[in-house]
C-alpha cells in the first residue's frame, strides 16, 4: 500500500463518524473500467446524475479502460479510501478476473469493498444483419459446419460479454475465435461494420442498433424473453436450461468508512426503487437492484466459485 493511501486509510478510521456526516462536501467520481457507450458506462452514467441531483455535488464519471476491466479496477483499488473515489463494476471483473489473469493489479476481495448491485440483466445474442443466420440454431448449424472460422467480439477478455459468450460456446460446444476489444462499444462498432461475426451483448449496450436494424438480435440469454425484444426467443428456447445474468454494482477502496459505504448504499437503493429509475432501466433491458453491502458482498463470493469453474473448463487465461 502507498504512503498517501496509508495515511488517507488512517485519517478516515480516526475520524470516520464525523466525516461522514458531511458526505459528500466536494465532487465524486465514479470509475468505469470500460470506454464511453458500453452498458457499464450506460449504467454509471444515469446514477450519477441522480446521485448528483440528491447529493448537491457533482458526480463525475472516468473511464479507466483496459485489460479486461482490470486497469479501472486498480485505479480504484489504489485510490484514497475516502468515498470521493467509486468503482462500477461489472460482474465478470471482480468474480472471474482473478481466475484468468497470471498477474492480478489487485486483489478485488481484498481491495475493494461491495456497496450495493445497481442494476442486472441478460445479455442478446446479436450477427451483423448480412450474416446468413436468421435463428439461433442456423447459427450453431453454421459455426459446426466450420470450427474456428467463425468469431465473436467482447469487451476484453474476462470481461462480462466475454463471459457470456463463453458460456454459451461451452453450452453449445462451437469453436469459435474469440476478438477481445478494449470496451463493449467498440465490439458493437464492429460488428455493425461486419468485422466480425457474432457478440452476446448486454442489451443496453446492443439495443439501439438492433432497433435501427443494424443488428440482428439471435437469441437473449434469461430465463424469459426480455420484455424491450419480446420477438426474440431465449436460448433455453433451443437449448433448454441454458441461462446467462450481468450486473452493475457500485464497490469502494477497501478502508472507505463504514458510515461512507452506508450512506453511498442507502441513497443509491433509494433512488433505484423509484419509478423513475425502474422506467429508466426497464427500457435497457435490465432491472434496478439496490441490495445491501453484505448481501452484494455474498452473492459476489458465489459468483466468483461458479465462474472459476467455467474459466478452468474453458481454459481461459492471460499471462
Amino acid at each position: 500500500m502507498n504512503p498517501f493511501r496509508t495515511l488517507a486509510l488512517l485519517l478516515a478510521l480516526t475520524c470516520g463518524g464525523a466525516f461522514a456526516q458531511g458526505y459528500p462536501s466536494k465532487p465524486v467520481k465514479i470509475i468505469v473500467p470500460f470506454p464511453p457507450g458500453g452498458a457499464t458506462d450506460i449504467v454509471t452514467r444515469i446514477v450519477a446524475q441522480k446521485l448528483t441531483e440528491t447529493w448537491g455535488q457533482s458526480v463525475i464519471v472516468e473511464n479507466r479502460s483496459g485489460a479486461g476491466g482490470n486497469i479501472g479496477g486498480e485505479a480504484a483499488a489504489n485510490s484514497p479510501p475516502d468515498g470521493y473515489t467509486l468503482f462500477m463494476t461489472s460482474g465478470s471483473i471482480v468474480t472471474a478476473n482473478q481466475y484468468i489473469y497470471k498477474k492480478m493489479p489487485f486483489d478485488p476481495a481484498k481491495d475493494l469493498i461491495a456497496i450495493t448491485n445497481v442494476a442486472s440483466g441478460p445479455q442478446v445474442i446479436v450477427v451483423n444483419p448480412n450474416f446468413p443466420a436468421k435463428t439461433l440454431k442456423e447459427f450453431m448449424d453454421a459455426a459446426r459446419a466450420k470450427p474456428g472460422v467463425l468469431n465473436y467480439g467482447h469487451a476484453g477478455i474476462g470481461s462480462q460479454t466475454h463471459l457470456a459468450a463463453e458460456n454459451f460456446l461451452s453450452a453449445a460446444n462451437l469453436d469459435i475465435t474469440s476478438v477481445p476489444y478494449k470496451g463493449e462499444n467498440p465490439a458493437m462498432t464492429d460488428l455493425v461494420a461486419n468485422q466480425i461475426n457474432m457478440a452476446a451483448a448486454n442489451i443496453a449496450g446492443a439495443i439501439g442498433f438492433i432497433n435501427q436494424g443494424k443488428l440482428r438480435a439471435l437469441a437473449v440469454t434469461g430465463k424469459q424473453r426480455s420484455p424491450q425484444l419480446p420477438d426474440v426467443p431465449t436460448v433455453a428456447e433451443t437449448m433448454p436450461g441454458f441461462e446467462n445474468i450481468g450486473w452493475f454494482g457500485l464497490m469502494a477502496p477497501a478502508g472507505t468508512p463504514k458510515e461512507v459505504i452506508d450512506k453511498v448504499y442507502r441513497d443509491t437503493a433509494k433512488l433505484l426503487d423509484s419509478i423513475e429509475m425502474r422506467a429508466r432501466f426497464y427500457v435497457l433491458g435490465m432491472v434496478p437492484v439496490g441490495n445491501s453491502p453484505a448481501e452484494f458482498a455474498e452473492a459476489i463470493r458465489e459468483e466468483s466459485a461458479r465462474w472459476a469453474k467455467v474459466v478452468r473448463e474453458r481454459k481461459i487465461v492471460v499471462n
